[in-house]
């Protein structure tokens, strides 16, 4: 080893060269460390989650009646489709007369198809037949609940032979859920405090919170009444049928999480 070799060498190993070194890997050996524990400990410990439900009872006040006029084995298309508007025009009008708004009566389905009847030799045109079906929006069932039974009976003596259902829903969704969460967070602040004394421990502030709604009229309650044919629906006149809404609720749940002092 030459001299110039053994003299930078001696330098390097100076004292105040060695406690530079060790202080660069002291601070990265630091670095390394925090990094590493921010990836693997969890930054949410000293917390708690407490969760409550809110449930708000109702009464349906909207109900949205779904029903129809079939036509089958009309001679020719033209038949079918004549034979339909005009039961659909006399259904409407049944309704309008119970104050039902033009603009409540939707059409959802307008079909037209040919009909076959099948033999060993194979298949022919046996007629035609012509399907619509109408959505009517009934408001305001809770100040007149035979509202409903009235247009089932109504379109039914006016030859719309079909009903396919019958869906209950309320207008103020949206607040009565609002009402149902914030009684969801008082049920979960209720329970934090039994449990925090349970658990021997003080909670801090609310640092985060979700809520689920459970229970919703979104998937609205149906009252089905499929297969009503044109002799059963002729016999409603008579006898209306019977549609309570009944009462309905709204659950939503809510988690609250807590800091622990």
């Amino acid at each position: 080893m030459n001299e110039e070799i053994k003299t930078k060498l001696k330098s390097f190993l100076e004292p105040k060269y060695v406690v530079a070194v060790l202080l660069i890997l002291a601070v990265t050996a630091v670095a390394v460390v925090s990094i590493l524990r921010d990836r693997i400990v969890n930054i949410k410990q000293n917390q708690v989650s407490i969760t409550g439900q809110g449930k708000v009872s109702y009464q349906p006040d909207v109900a949205t009646v779904t029903l129809g006029v079939q036509i089958d084995k009309a001679p020719t298309a033209d038949a079918a489709l004549q034979q339909l508007n005009e039961k659909i025009s006399r259904a409407t009008a049944a309704l309008e007369g119970l104050g039902i708004k033009k603009e409540e009566i939707q059409t959802q389905t307008y079909t037209l198809n040919p009909q076959y009847d099948y033999t060993d030799g194979g298949s022919k045109v046996a007629g035609y037949s012509a399907n619509e079906r109408l959505a009517i929006k009934v408001s305001d069932i809770v100040n007149n609940p035979e509202i409903v039974s009235q247009v089932v009976a109504q379109a039914g003596s006016a030859q719309a032979n079909q009903v396919q259902g019958i869906e209950f829903t309320v207008s103020n969704i949206n607040d009565l859920k609002q009402q149902a969460r914030i009684l969801a967070i008082g049920d979960a602040k209720s329970k934090s405090k039994g449990l925090a004394n349970a658990a021997g421990i003080k909670l801090g502030k609310v640092v985060n919170w979700y809520d689920n709604v459970l229970q919703s009229p979104d998937a609205a309650v149906s009252s089905d009444a499929r297969g009503f044919g044109g002799a059963e629906m002729s016999s409603v006149k008579a006898t209306p049928p019977q549609v309570p809404a009944g009462t309905q609720d709204i659950i939503v749940e809510v988690g609250l999480t807590y800091e622990v002092k």
